[in-house]
């Protein structure tokens, strides 16, 4: 299995949910939602494209790098690499049923940890998405991190301390889901939340909390006086709210407000190794990888999932060595142009 065998295998399985685009920029699946795409005019997902392709690399080969170091701990975890798969729910109604649950859970948990790296897994309205994810991560021996959805603040400690009870080194709430439809018709509403509330979940589990979904510094520093352990700054894909700006547009400005008080992690339209290494320059400790890994997770399981990360790795490794840059955990912004 190889790169284009993998995009072919995924390509016929998506059976159009997703095309598997030479460039995935959100153009051709502007507005499909339930699908891949992007929310309305799908700006939102455009956005983080455009916003990454804005930020250029200056090219440094006069200096004494030589074997860049791209490991990382976080969250008391030792990865190969910056780089954590991101949490993806509702297989069948965004993915054509291209796989089961199940498969895509097990095929990103495991396929993150034989690359040296840690998967998310997701929730939904039917317990079987959040279900299915915890499975994968116990059979990895809690390797993994499950992101609930922003139900009732019980529910969320509620499942929180499931996922405790599985091993899971953090779980993670994507408040940018507040206005998920589905989930309130389903009898399990989700909802913004206050300071206190964040500050009741933090003071009521037991393993480090992150809250997925942060766009403004003002978020982020509410994220802080709550107690959260760490934000992913993300606008959903483009698929909670259209017309927002792309996340490597204002992460600096996040990182200003938060950097050294909270972990900051970041998402949005990471395609290479190049693109993880402009986010770390803006300020992330380390990126989470969407669509590129659902594709390697549809066209090959866990080895696709594996393939696709060292894919990155070797990439993210070239650019440091043709940026100067010695190690993912000091990359000076001055490497952007």
């Amino acid at each position: 299995m190889n790169i284009n065998s993998l995009r072919t295998a995924a390509r016929e399985k998506f059976r159009g949910a997703c095309r598997v685009c030479p460039i995935c920029n959100g153009v051709a699946c502007a507005g499909e939602v339930p699908g891949m795409g992007g929310l309305g005019t799908g700006s939102g997902f455009c956005h983080n494209i455009q916003a990454l392709a804005e930020c250029r690399l200056n090219l440094r080969t006069v200096h004494s790098v030589k074997n860049p170091d791209l490991s990382c701990r976080i969250f008391g975890i030792d990865l190969a690499m910056p780089v954590i798969g991101a949490a993806i729910g509702g297989i069948a109604l965004n993915m054509n049923g291209a796989v089961t649950e199940e498969e895509y859970a097990d095929a990103i948990v495991t396929g993150c940890r034989k690359a040296g790296g840690i998967g998310m897994t997701g929730d939904g309205p039917n317990p079987v998405v959040f279900d299915t994810g915890l499975a994968a991560i116990s059979k990895e021996q809690g390797w993994g991190i499950p992101i609930i959805k922003p139900r009732e603040t019980d529910k969320v400690v509620e499942l929180a301390k499931r996922a405790a009870d599985a091993g899971a080194p953090a779980f993670g709430m994507d408040i940018d889901a507040a206005a998920l439809v589905n989930m309130t018709n389903a009898g399990q509403p989700v909802g913004p939340k206050t300071i206190q509330e964040l500050e009741y979940i933090k003071n009521h589990t037991s393993i480090p909390f992150i809250v997925k979904g942060i766009m403004t510094p003002d978020d982020a520093e509410s994220c802080w006086q709550a107690g959260v352990d760490a934000i992913v700054v993300s606008n959903h894909g483009g698929r909670a709210l259209d017309h927002t700006p792309g996340t490597a547009e204002v992460l600096p400005y996040i990182t200003e407000a938060v950097k050294g008080k909270m972990t900051v992690l970041v998402d949005g339209g990471i395609r290479s190794g190049a693109d993880v290494l402009k986010m770390l320059a803006l300020g992330a400790d380390a990126v989470l990888l969407g669509r590129p890994l659902a594709i390697g997770a549809v066209g090959g399981g866990a080895d696709g999932v594996a393939l696709v990360l060292n894919k990155i790795k070797t990439e993210l490794n070239a650019a440091m060595l043709l940026t100067g840059t010695a190690q993912v955990s000091d990359v000076p912004v001055e490497i952007l142009w």
